[in-house]
């Protein structure tokens, strides 16, 4: 008898949280969900801190006609790879953005104390005269 396509996904699930679980053998691995699995552990701090892998079979995205458009692992890489990019661009340009706002900042700083300095000169002069 054939599986339905529900029962297939529901049996690979199940079979990567196995080997998720017989991988991470020297922890403690605890079964919160029908595909979830969560450890306990200390952050780098010594704070307890939990992490959950939650296993799932994507269909895809719906097209409108009753069905689904496949998933694509590539497809969805290839994206998150973009997305990566443009976030360092956008990080990159606003850091020269900061470091050209502090220096201007810190030129005109200097020219205010300057111009400071020569007037409380000037009073000085004058007052000693």
């Amino acid at each position: 008898m054939a599986m339905t396509k529900t029962a297939l996904e529901s049996a690979l699930r199940l079979s990567f949280l196995d080997k998720f679980i017989g991988l991470l053998s020297d922890e403690e691995v605890l079964r919160v969900g029908s595909n979830e699995i969560a450890i306990p552990c200390v952050d780098a701090a010594g704070n307890d801190a939990w992490v959950v892998v939650k296993v799932s079979t994507p269909r895809g995205t719906r097209n409108g006609e009753g069905g689904y458009n496949p998933y694509d692992g590539y497809a969805a890489a290839d994206d998150y790879a973009l997305d990566c990019e443009e976030k360092a661009e956008k990080r990159k340009a606003a850091d020269e953005k900061k470091a050209a706002k502090i220096a201007a900042d810190a030129k005109r700083r200097a020219e205010k104390a300057a111009k400071k300095a020569e007037a409380e000169a000037a009073k000085a002069k004058k007052d000693g005269e």
